[in-house]
């Protein structure tokens, strides 16, 4: 699945990105590591892997958009 990301804070190496619908679905650290990435900015393209649906959607793995 594409979002774009919306926020990161490098300490905590957490964020959000919003989904194509507008949405905001937060990340933690494990799965900002998962995708391999050092920084990420607002509104980069990312591809995301998530588990769950609804109010229980969790993102399991950021990592940036590559065509």
């Amino acid at each position: 699945m594409q979002a774009t990301a919306f926020t990161y804070d490098s300490e905590t190496r957490s964020g959000q990105v919003l989904l194509d619908d507008g949405t905001p679905v937060p990340f933690d650290a494990e799965a900002f590591d998962a995708g391999g990435l050092r920084l990420l900015r607002p509104g980069q393209r990312v591809r995301i892997e998530t588990e769950g649906s609804g109010s229980a959607l969790r993102i399991t793995l950021v990592t940036l958009q590559t065509f």
